[in-house]
């Protein structure tokens, strides 16, 4: 595209709208779990939240402050621009977000695209893939992402493929996750398709995937990862798992805008996901022609380089996770041990992060878990949600965010004293 000299002084003018660094101010240098005045410093980055315990941090991650700001100034941008800056100046802007989140990633910019959540990327990954056939098999666990369950059980029925379902054990470590994939694994005819979750939704489990992936790959199946709560609450880049795709967000733990999220494709992978309907003439090897963007809300990407600087700068992951498990433990390790609750996870520091689950004694159905978080909500105000889908029966998930205090875990410690012996007692 050939920008003209008045184009140029024009998209000058409007990039002065953008700032590349936001100027609130931020608090930098390392901080220790328990440094609550330390923590305090970055929780004064976030908004309040108001008189609600908010513990169900797992569905999208608050922006920070200056995060916040780059997000209005490319919302006034685009409102303003519209289509003068989206057609002439737009697409270089979107290159350099791509740079930035391949680098973030630890992979090649040409090897990834953009979605609006890891669930659109999930289904466009399975739905469209071309590697498997009658009589061979998919693998899944019952700790996946639900509609990634109904994605893979259509890719079954469409490819009249052999559909096999893992459940976790009851107690789950990181041997006896492996065991029981490695036997599913072994077990499965003419394997093809493997999805693992890296960091589930559901118990909280962060599952070994690399080592899964390994004996997947060596029973000559392809393997799909989600990271979509794992992606910058754990260290690791994408090449570590030795997977074929994977899928991730970046509004959760690395508190980009709603709206955003990307896939990869192994070098060499991408013939093997047809391009989307929308993508008819699309070469092979497209990544980003796996989902149809259309026109979107553009800001939530164009403000993506900043939301990773912020976290780079201010809250490395290292940091990051261990005040994620300074604070799941402060609650876990209080309820140990109470009669007629089960925490869902050990304490393996390998096997969690920020969530963790747990269940009361005969009550594990929807409609009893449900019931729960609306008690722990109307009661005690505070706010969890129920989980379903694990073959052992529903749950309620406990997530902090990083701005979370030990005092409002100490809150849910105190409500389920008082709650689970009343509903074990019926």
């Amino acid at each position: 595209m050939t920008v003209s000299r008045r184009d140029a002084l024009w998209l000058a003018a409007g990039a002065a709208a953008v700032p590349a660094v936001a100027r609130a101010a931020v608090p930098t240098g390392a901080i220790a779990p328990d440094d609550e005045a330390g923590w305090a410093r970055i929780a004064a980055l976030y908004p309040k939240m108001g008189p609600v315990t908010q513990l169900e941090h797992g569905y999208w991650g608050n922006m920070a402050a200056p995060v916040a700001e780059v997000h209005r100034a490319n919302l006034d941008r685009l409102n303003r621009d519209s289509s003068v800056y989206a057609r002439r100046a737009m697409r270089k802007d979107q290159a350099v977000v791509r740079d930035r989140a391949a680098q973030a990633m630890g992979v090649q910019p040409d090897e990834i695209g953009f979605c609006r959540n890891a669930a659109e990327g999930l289904q466009a990954l399975i739905s469209q893939f071309q590697g498997v056939a009658d009589g061979e098999s998919i693998l899944w666990s019952d700790s996946d992402y639900d509609t990634s369950h109904n994605a893979m059980r259509a890719l079954a029925r469409n490819r009249r493929a052999q559909a096999i379902t893992v459940p976790l054990p009851r107690a789950p470590t990181r041997d006896n996750v492996i065991a029981a994939y490695a036997e599913a694994i072994r077990n499965a005819p003419r394997l093809k398709f493997v999805l693992l979750t890296h960091g589930t939704h559901k118990s909280g489990m962060v599952v070994p995937v690399a080592e899964i992936a390994a004996i997947a790959k060596a029973a000559g199946a392809m393997v799909l990862v989600d990271c979509a709560q794992s992606f910058r609450q754990r260290p690791f880049v994408i090449p570590d798992f030795g997977a074929d795709f994977v899928v991730l967000n970046f509004h959760k733990w690395v508190g980009a805008p709603v709206g955003v999220a990307g896939f990869w494709i192994r070098p060499g992978a991408a013939p093997m996901i047809a391009a989307a309907p929308a993508e008819p003439d699309a070469k092979p090897e497209d990544v980003q022609a796996k989902v149809h963007q259309g026109t979107l809300d553009y800001a939530p990407q164009l403000t993506l380089p900043a939301a990773l600087d912020f976290q780079e700068q201010v809250l490395p992951v290292p940091m990051k996770l261990a005040r994620l498990q300074y604070l799941r433990n402060r609650w876990v390790s209080q309820l140990r041990g109470l009669s007629g609750l089960e925490i869902m996870l050990g304490d393996d520091p390998r096997t969690f992060g920020a969530i963790t689950s747990f269940r009361i004694a005969g009550h594990t159905s929807i409609a009893d878990n449900i019931a729960i978080t609306d008690t722990l909500f109307n009661r005690y105000n505070i706010m969890t949600v129920h989980r379903a889908g694990l073959t052992a029966g529903a749950c309620v998930r406990v997530t902090p965010a990083l701005f979370t205090t030990p005092a409002e875990c100490d809150r849910l410690v105190a409500a389920l004293k008082e709650l689970v012996p009343q509903i074990a007692r019926g």
